[in-house]
């Protein structure tokens, strides 16, 4: 269906004057949650329609319908463009050029879709099912166990009148576990997920869900017997799910381009050093480091071929994350960051897959050059500002003695800010995972991202607690 709407797009584009966008998405949505041995949520939802922009004397209009007959398309049109040329009278003209990128022609098939499309609601949900029956029966002190499993079946078709013209059908299936573990009186959490660009076998071959129901129940219940960490500022191994958050949360968001016009820690830094030597951080549509990332798009929703925008390169800041709009008021090529979560939405800009680029140093060498200090596991929320600044929880994290992981402690605190942590990496894994794929970064609306890398090490600060 998405390359049928793209020939109605194309055909009511070309009767247009002047720069007009049309976005037609179709999304087909599942989730299940089984706890307690039974499924408290099994919904299915449908949206569709077609999102108009329209540039009219350096103005932009917006308007959208969930009626994609041509008449009504075209109404959308000439509301879209009424509504610019409004706010254009207001503020006066103003020129707004856009900048000039690889527009897409693609019609574009992801793996999996087909897969997800076919394979029944009664088999998914049993999988879920079984999945929280098995873990709910691993342990004796397993007081609560979770399993949710959600899909987005994602259809679009994008036309401008000044020559993309695409289409593209994507999978973006997740499966999340969580065990509470309990023994007198007290309790300990563990959480662990995956989501992938892909289809049912995608999934669950993503290497977070190796051994997933074991390693969550045996976290749980061992950390109930868990001390705190010691607080202060230490030397940490952080993992790939923690790398992914710094990246994402404390930097990523003070590199989208608007954050930046509006004063973010990131504004006028580029070319200079802002990390470690070792650290080369990139955003990415088309990752290719292992194949299944969630974030991973064709083109974005202005339809500009996606590909790999290399943020820091060897430590200096190389590259904001852009739009067609920003990227022609910095006077460089759009970099595929404008994406919009519904056909209602304006398309932001948003980041992709996030991560750092792996080294050369083995994990296990890089815990034997710790004398003392922590590997950071278990990536919970937190929160950033545009100066870089976060605090990051962490539900558990090992001790590291004498180049050997040691005891397992309960949650800490991970705070500091972002361009200096980075700066006092001194170790990059060549091991590498893609490690948050659940859930939805929120800016204004939501979207879909990954984040991830490689083990880092480095100096934070860690707020523990006395046991």
């Amino acid at each position: 269906m998405s390359v049928q709407m793209k020939t109605v797009l194309k055909h009511l584009v070309a009767k247009q004057q002047g720069y007009v966008e049309l976005r037609w998405h179709r999304r087909l949505s599942h989730q299940f949650v089984a706890t307690k041995g039974r499924v408290d949520v099994a919904n299915q939802g449908v949206t569709e329609g077609v999102g108009v922009r329209a540039l009219v004397d350096g103005a932009w209009g917006f308007a959208a319908t969930a009626d994609v007959s041509e008449p009504a398309i075209k109404r959308a049109i000439e509301q879209a463009q009424l509504n610019a040329r409004l706010i254009a009278s207001i503020r006066g003209q103003r020129p707004n050029t856009l900048g000039i990128g690889k527009l897409s022609t693609k019609d574009f098939i992801g793996a999996g879709f087909k897969e997800l499309v076919e394979l029944s609601v009664a088999d998914k949900l049993g999988q879920v099912i079984s999945m929280e029956q098995e873990l709910a029966k691993s342990s004796k002190l397993m007081h609560t166990a979770k399993v949710r499993y959600s899909e987005y079946l994602e259809e679009k078709a994008i036309v401008t009148s000044d020559g993309a013209c695409c289409s593209m059908q994507i999978a973006q299936p997740e499966l999340s576990v969580s065990a509470i573990a309990e023994k007198d009186g007290q309790r300990s959490t563990s959480h662990k997920g995956a989501g992938v660009s892909g289809g049912w076998n995608c999934l669950f071959k993503h290497p977070t869900l190796d051994h997933v129901i074991d390693d969550v129940s045996k976290t749980a219940v061992d950390l109930l017997a868990a001390k705190y960490p010691e607080g202060g500022k230490k030397i940490c191994i952080l993992a790939p799910a923690v790398v992914g958050l710094l990246c994402h949360e404390a930097i990523g968001h003070t590199v989208e381009a608007d954050f930046v016009k509006s004063g973010s820690v990131a504004q006028g830094k580029i070319g200079q050093q802002v990390a470690s030597k070792l650290v080369t951080m990139a955003d990415s549509g088309c990752e290719s480091i292992a194949g299944y990332a969630v974030g991973n798009l064709p083109f974005d929703d202005e339809g500009i071929e996606t590909e790999n925008t290399v943020i820091i390169k060897d430590g200096i800041l190389n590259s904001y994350l852009h739009n067609r709009e920003t990227a022609a008021e910095f006077g460089v090529t759009p970099t595929g960051n404008s994406r919009a979560w519904m056909f209602s939405d304006e398309p932001l800009i948003r980041m992709r897959n996030t991560y750092i680029v792996p080294g050369k140093q083995k994990l296990s060498d890089m815990i034997m050059g710790l004398e003392d200090g922590y590997l950071i596991e278990g990536a919970g929320s937190g929160q950033a500002d545009a100066n870089g600044e976060f605090m990051f929880g962490s539900s558990y994290v090992w001790e590291i003695k004498n180049g050997k992981k040691t005891n397992l402690l309960r949650e800490a605190t991970l705070s500091g800010i972002a361009f200096d942590v980075l700066k006092t990496v001194d170790a990059v894994s060549e091991e590498f995972l893609w490690d948050l794929g659940t859930g939805h970064c929120g800016k204004g609306q939501p979207a879909k991202v990954d984040a991830g890398g490689p083990y880092i090490r480095c100096e934070i600060d860690i707020g523990g607690r006395q046991s």
